[in-house]
């Protein structure tokens, strides 16, 4: 079936690295890519009026870096399978991605840490935190800045086993997995020192999802942060992509909240898949 992937954009460097990921991440399947800009201005960023000619400028310009972009990327990457679409919307971002996922039937959206405007010291921008937290339709990918693609054949899946599995969202894991014939490091950080009954049930449960996909389980003492520990396993295992399930309360949710590297104790350092929960 053809995949349809969301790719915002504000032009800047980061955009087009989760561009070229996605591209060579799907390099086998069939996929319509889709270039979303926002030219949304909110009245907040400035004190000048802001005149329907005004935004009429900002619309054109939306339209001739979007023809841009799609020219570029008609040309850099020309695989028959690949089809590439823009979007351009008034619409606040967070709003123009929903509204895009809902029409165009989006299966995931694929984006940097930091746009344009990016600071170093933000672990992501905005825009990002934005998605993060509130898109829940369907799994996003967020692409590190100067991140070179690399094939995903390791991927880190941190998990407390406390929480019942949605079978779905275990299957979009197998499927991202299988992109690439990847291999699945289930880790667990031992908060506990033993396992109750509901988070070996769990365990068990995902051992039979998994029967037929490769993976395996990891346990790490509690040393420090759980953010420093699945940074440790992912340079201990040269892991390539970073999946999670958001859950309210979950890990993502305390790494979102405070962008500051230092007292995060985690930046991102390789493509990380965010599979939303409703629980």
């Amino acid at each position: 079936m053809k995949k349809s992937i969301l790719i915002p954009t504000d032009f800047s460097e980061n955009a087009w690295t989760a561009l070229d990921y996605a591209t060579k991440l799907y390099a086998k399947e069939e996929c319509t890519f889709y270039f979303l800009n926002s030219y949304y201005f909110s009245n907040a960023q400035s004190r000048t009026f802001i005149t329907s000619h005004f935004i009429a400028s900002l619309k054109e310009a939306s339209q001739r870096d979007l023809a841009a972009l799609k020219t570029r990327a008609d040309k850099d990457y020309s695989n028959p399978g690949h089809t590439f679409n823009i979007i351009i919307s008034g619409d606040e971002l967070l709003y123009a991605i929903k509204n895009s996922i809902e029409k165009y039937h989006i299966d995931m959206v694929i984006m940097g840490t930091k746009g344009a405007t990016g600071v170093d010291k933000f672990f992501f921008g905005s825009n990002t935190v934005k998605t993060i937290q509130s898109i829940k339709s369907c799994p996003v990918m967020v692409v590190p800045d100067n991140n070179s693609f690399k094939a995903p054949k390791h991927i880190a899946f941190p998990t407390d086993f406390n929480r019942p599995y949605d079978l779905a969202m275990l299957k979009v894991l197998e499927d991202f997995a299988a992109l690439h014939d990847a291999h699945i490091n289930i880790l667990h950080i031992n908060v506990e020192k033993s396992l109750s009954d509901k988070q070996q049930k769990n365990v068990d449960i995902l051992k039979d999802v998994f029967k037929d996909q490769k993976h395996s389980f990891h346990w790490m003492p509690a040393y420090s942060t759980k953010a420093e520990i699945i940074n440790d396993f992912i340079k201990e295992l040269h892991v390539d992509v970073l999946a999670m399930f958001n859950y309210k309360h979950s890990i993502i949710e305390n790494m979102t909240k405070e962008p500051i590297i230092k007292n995060i104790g985690y930046q991102p350092i390789i493509p990380f898949l965010i599979i939303h929960v409703d629980n």
